[in-house]
């Protein structure tokens, strides 16, 4: 039986060409808010701060609205030219969200992981 990769939480502004996360098939959750979506491709464009990525969601059941914040769970594809698309296999409306608050209890998690790695 195959398993299925966790998605590692990581912010928009971290998915940089840089980054350890930017790798084709890593498995990510990605938090955002609908910019745009395209009916005709199944595309959606979340942001956050001053990121952007877009997200594949034609395997998704998923009433998307502009406007609204989304989490998604899915593996990413690196286009020609280093564009990003992830492939969602998990969506959810997350309105209510305070993405501020959401940013800081991510890098105490991190913070917690990196002392328990040390110790």
């Amino acid at each position: 039986m195959a398993t299925v990769a966790s998605g590692a939480l990581v912010t928009l502004e971290e998915l940089v060409p840089s980054s350890p996360y930017f790798k084709h098939g890593v498995s990510l959750r990605v938090t955002g808010k609908l910019q745009d979506y395209n009916v005709g491709t199944a595309v959606a464009v979340i942001v956050d701060r001053n990121a952007s990525l877009e997200i594949d969601t034609r395997h998704l059941n998923l009433n998307l609205r502009v406007g609204s914040i989304f989490q998604f769970i899915g593996e990413l594809h690196l286009e020609p030219g280093h564009e990003a698309i992830l492939k969602a296999r998990v969506g959810r409306n997350v309105d209510g969200m305070d993405l501020n608050l959401y940013r800081q209890s991510l890098q105490l998690l991190r913070d917690f992981q990196a002392g328990q790695l040390n110790s």
